[in-house]
């Protein structure tokens, strides 16, 4: 009995101790997670484009939105129809419309979410703290292709278009949390 009364606190303190590790690892995991799988429209970054290009074309539309900016952003061209395989270039034109310098972060998602695995991108401004001047307009582009492996997938194979939402956030949006 005695044995049995040491032992239970250092299987708590163990149980604990592995619970906060846990804790800790759960967002890099969650992030490798969706990387991997593309789960909730997480989209892909190449180092390289493929050695492939398809004659299936899907359009990709551009949906762009500001939340708590004085901002104008939007795409240069709302659809584009790509063919799966061939490097593309979309220019996104933003302008400060405040009498203030201001910064934002751009976020992005791909829908349908099942896409996210087979959208990849050579090159782009999201995620990197942009600033603009009062009144200063600027011109970010993202590169892009569509994954050749996307045929072989019955989930997406048959897709004629996806749509690329991006929202830029203000970077004091991520002091005020």
């Amino acid at each position: 009995m005695i044995e049995r009364k040491k032992l239970t606190p250092l299987v708590l303190a163990g149980i604990f101790v592995l619970m906060l590790g846990l804790s800790y690892a759960a967002v890099p995991l969650y992030d490798l997670f969706c990387r991997v799988t593309g789960f909730g429209g997480t989209t892909q970054v190449s180092n390289s484009a493929p050695k492939i290009v398809l004659d299936k074309v899907v359009s990709v539309r551009f949906d762009t939105n500001v939340n708590n900016l004085p901002w104008d952003f939007k795409a240069k061209s709302n659809v584009m129809d790509v063919k799966v395989g061939q490097v593309n270039k979309i220019e996104f034109e933003v302008t400060n419309y405040s009498n203030e310098p201001t910064a934002g972060v751009a976020s992005f998602n791909v829908s349908p979410a099942s896409f996210g695995k087979y959208y990849s991108k050579l090159g782009c401004f999201c995620f990197e703290k942009q600033e603009l001047k009062a009144g200063e307009k600027a011109t970010y582009v993202m590169t892009f292709y569509l994954d050749p492996e996307m045929v072989n997938d019955p989930t997406v194979k048959n897709l004629e278009d996806v749509t690329m939402s991006y929202t830029f956030f203000s970077t004091d949006y991520y002091k005020q949390s």
